[in-house]
């Protein structure tokens, strides 16, 4: 997955524009993505604070990391039990 060039903190910053009245329009123009691209942050981001974003990201990385860890782990499973002859 691409890694965005905006932080929490700034989408966080974009949002809160919005909210106070600036037109989507213009708050997308001015930060220099799309329409699009702000709706999914607005879906993502949409109610937190800076903090709350921070975490949300340190979260996902460590769901990621465990999916992966778990991956490995039926691998090696797997490679026991063919190793072993073991049916189903």
């Amino acid at each position: 997955m691409r890694k965005s060039r905006f932080t929490e903190q700034q989408i966080i910053g974009f949002l809160k524009q919005a909210e106070s009245g600036l037109p989507v329009k213009d708050v997308c123009r001015q930060g220099g993505f799309s329409e699009p691209t702000f709706y999914k942050w607005r879906a993502k981001y949409g109610g937190m604070q800076a903090d709350e974003a921070r975490r949300l990201k340190d979260l996902e990385v460590e769901n990621a990391r465990l999916k992966k860890l778990l991956a490995e782990a039926h691998l090696d499973l797997e490679a026991l039990k063919v190793g072993f002859g073991v049916k189903r």
